[in-house]
């Protein structure tokens, strides 16, 4: 059962890092700059910022196996676009398709896990939740590595290609392996019950605006604050009256120890994704090595992380991975700050290697702290919020990227991205630390719900 589940949920975190090694190529042959580059990542984010909570409470309304199986037609439709993409539009139109579609899968996929633990009668064992965060964790850690390899053997619309076979896969033995969802009410009166509209447009019009806003940080178009302000506004206003809200604003404002863990993730991953983007680009452009080098330049922060969510997922605590994810942040970010042109190739290998170790404790450990805070008849939704905060943390790193480099990478751009990544590392720590609701064991706390 288990086999799909992960196929279809590394697709996800395996698209957003995949292309960080084929932006370059893609510019050139489009004939359009690192700014507007951006835009591929945050799309794709835009997209998944708002499909991962929507699909989620779907697969809690409507049933889990349905919305994974509609996901992955929707990925091998976007795989198509992109690898047939006559112009860069179509790159863009791929890319949200492709934010959609694979955004079905990790919410999916968690609200399958509790139908079982619901029909077996006891919690998720670990190990499967860990596999699940290994399966996403590794995708997105030999992203860069495999985009690399993709872009110099096959050219990079390689990178789209590979998603119709995987999908594919994944449907095949999702039909054949994930059982069928348990009895709810009927489609119609599910989806009634589990959308908003409203506060999906809403939600939509404000993320919408602020992409916007930080994709041009150079040339800041402050009137967009504006409905930024007036459309949160509205949609806070909502969500507080609606029966049944896109994002249950109450729930987050009682429950401070999940709506920490989402600010944590989303910190976390601005971080990260500085150095997925921002690192790869200045590899390419300003130390002049190819995507295939940059790929493998990049290899030891896969590999640290591949290791590290295999070492997080059978950690007990929460508090201690998180802790030294933290302090390792700040310690990649700081290394970067001294880096140059010039800077040896073992200082740029130990670089990475800082970057990959916590992304394999802070994704296990985040993951874990969702499952242990969340409400057990929302999961979906809740692990479709905790990827929210994520790719919002990816949309806010694209713009910082674009403000850092401008039309090209330089040694002053990744300073900079450098110098806001060891600040935002450090208060990281202090929000880990000081957290006492990480001192509680997730098992425990597991059982405890179940019984």
């Amino acid at each position: 059962m288990t086999a799909p589940l992960l196929l279809g949920s590394l697709l996800n975190p395996l698209n957003t890092t995949m292309i960080s090694t084929g932006l370059v190529a893609i510019g050139h042959d489009f004939g359009v700059g690192a700014s507007d580059t951006a835009w591929l990542v945050s799309v794709l984010y835009l997209a998944s910022a708002v499909a991962q909570p929507v699909l989620g409470k779907l697969a809690d309304g409507i049933g889990p196996r349905r919305v994974f199986l509609g996901g992955l037609a929707l990925v091998v439709a976007s795989g198509l676009v992109g690898a047939l993409a006559p112009g860069f539009g179509w790159l863009l139109v791929s890319r949200a398709l492709l934010g959609v579609g694979t955004s079905a899968a990790y919410p999916a996929a968690v609200a399958v896990l509790r139908d079982e633990s619901t029909r077996l009668g006891s919690p998720t064992p670990r190990t499967v939740l860990g596999r699940l965060s290994f399966a996403a964790l590794g995708s997105a850690a030999i992203g860069p590595t495999l985009g690399g390899l993709l872009v110099a053997t096959a050219g990079w619309r390689a990178v789209f290609a590979v998603n119709v076979p995987v999908a594919v896969v994944a449907y095949a033995t999702a039909l054949r392996w994930i059982p069928k969802d348990i009895p709810r009410e009927s489609p119609a009166a599910g989806r009634a019950k589990t959308l908003d509209p409203l506060g999906i447009t809403l939600f939509t019009g404000a993320l919408s605006c602020l992409v916007v806003f930080l994709l041009d940080l150079r040339h800041p178009m402050w009137l967009l604050l504006a409905p930024v302000v007036l459309l949160s506004a509205l949609l806070t206003w909502w969500q507080l009256r609606h029966p049944h809200p896109f994002i249950d604003l109450r729930m987050l404002g009682a429950n401070h120890a999940l709506a920490r863990t989402y600010l944590r993730h989303g910190l976390s991953y601005l971080v990260v994704y500085c150095v997925m983007y921002g690192f790869t680009q200045w590899l390419e452009e300003e130390r002049g090595y190819s995507s295939l080098h940059t790929g493998l330049v990049m290899l030891p922060m896969s590999l640290a992380a591949l290791a590290c969510s295999l070492i997080g997922a059978r950690t007990k605590g929460i508090r201690a991975p998180l802790t030294v994810a933290a302090v390792l942040l700040a310690a990649g970010s700081s290394l970067l700050l001294w880096t140059t042109g010039s800077t040896p190739l073992a200082v740029l290998l130990l670089a990475g290697a800082c970057f990959g170790v916590p992304q394999g404790l802070m994704g296990t450990g985040n993951q874990a702290a969702v499952q242990q805070f969340a409400p057990a008849d929302a999961i979906g939704s809740a692990a479709g919020l905790q990827r929210t905060a994520q790719y919002i943390g990816a949309i806010t790193a694209s713009g910082l990227i674009g403000l850092a480099y401008g039309q090209r990478a330089d040694d002053g751009g990744l300073h900079l991205m450098a110098a806001v990544g060891a600040v935002l590392a450090l208060a990281l720590i202090v929000l880990t630390a000081t957290d006492r609701a990480l001192r509680r064991r997730p098992g425990r706390d597991q059982e405890t719900k179940t019984a």
